[in-house]
């Protein structure tokens, strides 16, 4: 990231060397700042989108599953996965041993009207299984491990993921009623290569409410705070969250806020920008001064 800064000759004139220096040292700050936090912040934006892409599937997947399937008591559950960049969303029964009764497989584009849709039985191929069994584990270990909790009208979604020799679910809050984007109460479990369960995390320490809708339609910006348990960063979470309701939202940004760093969230171009807390206090306090000196 990088830069431009054109001062003209009746400004210069205006600012002292000293203010000079003051803000040279604030712009290379921030190039450097920027190129540093970037190669922390990638893998985080990467994660997050991986997330995004099989929630968006399940989203649309599920809508197009629960018109077009007529048993209904025959479904045992769902989840996303994306193989060889097709995005799918498969529906098991309620077998011990299940089968799958639904594949949707969507484009890039997420498109309801091109979405393939099987309806016929069939049984789990080899990353369908290991995916199935990774979501079962995380949930049998949801149901008995305090860590976890469940709050009224939001339910937990367990996202499957693998990705080379890494394994691993996330556990996200969804809401049941709209006009709510749930930031928090997610957790990560990760797995060995035979798996079985490494690790659990609580990843933020409550859960985070924002409302949206006609009252609250003039809020473009929305921000959250991070404790030092959740860390520096905006989580992938945060993340995925933001680019699945940003459309529903019309929030042009939102800040995640940790002790040292202030996270922001473009909504609108997908892109992250991460700054210091001390740098952002300087700003203020020069726009301040400024202020003060033109009035």
């Amino acid at each position: 990231m990088g830069f431009f800064v054109r001062f003209g000759k009746e400004t210069l004139n205006k600012i002292n060397m000293k203010l000079r220096f003051t803000i040279i040292f604030i712009l290379i700050s921030f190039n450097t700042f920027g190129q540093n936090t970037s190669k922390k912040t990638a893998p985080i934006i990467k994660e997050a989108k991986r997330l995004y892409d099989v929630e968006m599937a399940s989203w649309y997947g599920t809508d197009i599953f629960i018109e077009k399937y007529p048993n209904k008591e025959n479904i045992g559950g769902y989840f996303s996965y994306v193989d060889k960049n097709v995005p799918t969303c498969i529906f098991f029964n309620r077998d011990e041993s299940p089968k799958i009764i639904g594949t949707i497989t969507f484009d890039s584009t997420y498109n309801v009207q091109t979405a393939s849709v099987n309806l016929e039985e069939r049984n789990l191929n080899t990353i369908e299984g290991e995916l199935y069994m990774l979501r079962k584990k995380a949930i049998e270990l949801a149901q008995k491990d305090t860590i976890f909790k469940s709050y009224k009208n939001t339910a937990l979604n367990f996202i499957p993921l693998i990705n080379g020799k890494d394994k691993k679910v996330y556990i996200l809050t969804g809401p049941q009623k709209s006009g709510v984007v749930i930031f928090g109460n997610d957790y990560l479990i990760t797995f060995d290569k035979k798996n079985n369960i490494k690790s659990r995390k609580q990843l933020h320490r409550n859960i985070i409410p924002i409302y949206y809708g006609a009252e609250e339609e003039k809020d473009e910006q929305t921000m959250h705070t991070h404790s030092p348990e959740t860390g520096d960063f905006i989580t992938a979470t945060d993340i995925c969250t933001l680019m699945l309701y940003a459309k529903y939202t019309k929030w042009k940004q939102h800040t995640v806020i940790s002790k040292k760093y202030m996270n922001i969230w473009n909504c609108s171009s997908n892109e992250l920008f991460v700054m210091t807390v001390e740098a952002m206090k300087k700003i203020n306090e020069h726009q301040a001064k400024q202020k003060e000196q033109n009035r």
